[in-house]
């Protein structure tokens, strides 16, 4: 049975994902109709998504803890009610502050509840095809831009922001409190298995050692300067591409196509790092998408904005779940959930430095090619600090081969 279940995990984080992660970038969608009936600022409404960011950012710690001891599937379904109810509140907040802490705070530490636990909990179903699966997962969560996004945008012009986002708050329920009962811990951690654990990568390290280790910081400082290096422009192009002269429904499509492109290359990277090693893939995707940035400040053209779009997409997709891989052939199973919140961490404070920084450029200079060109520079700074990476000694490469 544990054989074939795990497809099943691998279908669970797939839709849970693209349902959070399609929950919380639903307010992109909500902006201008929230501003126009409210009368709140686009800037106020836009920090509830810095604020989601950060919440992410601590709460991505707190439930991969919370997944090591008590198992995913508490966690996650926890999350799943919690992110529910905070959209459905949300929804009725009366003032701008309520809005933030509501939707900032309560559904960004909600939407972390699903990334760490469920990756760490695929990486530890699966000993072959592992970098395939992972990047199966993470497939499921890029289709968010491509499911949940344009359904809100349909939602907003047949009813009100409000309407429409109890409407998601419903939807979210329905799906992800079901979906989250089919989520099961990896086979090696329901029994205790001796020899099973034996056999795992680091097997007597401490929680404290794995977080001091040079492997771990080295993963997380990579990790922050690679989402740095994309949430400027991930976040700005459609901007830049309106300054450029491009109208706003063809600039928003650069969005589509990259998160299509993205798709591709999660399930690319993924075969890739199967067969020739997560690390050395990682290394090169890296600096493949430092250049692939910086090519955006060279097109001004809708068609040179799409052909950039695609090879963006395409990487920047593709290493995210690369990271797991790596974290899980160096780091024991029991402190998977840990130790992958902790990378996440470190990628939401990089996404939550790009909105922001790229937008005080823009103001101070009146122009985003600087941002694109620091983009590039942090892409590089990403691809060296993982070029230092050295995996663990490696004790028992024989029994591992055995397992």
């Amino acid at each position: 049975m544990s054989h074939s279940y795990r497809w099943v995990i691998v279908a669970a984080g797939g839709l849970l994902g693209c349902v959070a992660i399609g929950a919380m970038f639903s307010l992109p969608v909500f902006l201008q109709p929230m501003s126009k009936e409210t009368g709140w600022s686009v800037t106020g409404i836009s920090t509830a998504m810095t604020i989601g960011f950060l919440a992410m950012a601590v709460a991505s710690m707190i439930w991969g803890g919370l997944s090591d001891r008590f198992g995913p599937r508490p966690v996650v379904l926890t999350g799943s009610v919690v992110l529910a109810s905070s959209l459905a509140l949300a929804s009725r907040t009366t003032s701008l502050i309520e809005f933030q802490f509501t939707f900032g705070l309560l559904v960004g530490a909600a939407t972390a509840a699903v990334f760490a636990p469920m990756m760490a909990c695929v990486t530890g179903w699966f000993d072959t095809q592992r970098s395939l699966a992972v990047s199966l997962v993470s497939a499921g969560m890029g289709m968010a831009p491509l499911t949940i996004a344009p359904f809100a945008a349909w939602l907003v012009t047949i009813h009100d922001w409000r309407t429409s986002m109890l409407i998601i708050a419903g939807i979210t329920a329905a799906l992800m409190i079901p979906v989250s009962l089919l989520v099961r811990r990896p086979p090696a951690l329901e029994g205790h298995h001796p020899e099973m654990m034996a056999n795992e990568p680091q097997a007597g390290m401490t929680v404290r050692q794995a977080v001091a280790s040079p492997q771990f910081i080295t993963l997380m400082l990579a990790n922050f300067f690679c989402c740095a290096t994309h949430s400027g422009p991930i976040f700005h192009t459609v901007s830049y591409a309106v300054t450029c002269g491009i109208p706003m429904i063809a600039a928003v499509s650069i969005y589509s196509v990259e998160g299509f492109a993205g798709m591709f290359g999660r399930i690319g990277f993924g075969l890739a790092g199967d067969r020739f090693g997560a690390q050395r893939i990682l290394v090169l995707g890296l600096l493949a998408q430092a250049f692939g940035v910086l090519s955006y400040s060279f097109v001004n053209q809708i068609g040179g904005f799409y052909a950039v779009a695609v090879v963006v997409g395409f990487i920047y997709a593709g290493t995210m779940p690369l990271y797991a891989v790596i974290i899980r052939e160096n780091f024991p199973l029991k402190m998977m959930g840990t130790i992958m919140g902790g990378t996440a961490m470190a990628g939401s404070l990089g996404m939550s430095t790009g909105p922001l920084v790229g937008g005080m450029i823009y103001d101070h200079f009146n122009g985003y090619a600087l941002m694109y060109i620091a983009s590039c520079g942090m892409g590089l700074a990403a691809a060296l600090i993982l070029l230092s990476f050295r995996p663990f000694p490696s004790r028992q490469e024989g029994a591992l081969a055995a397992a």
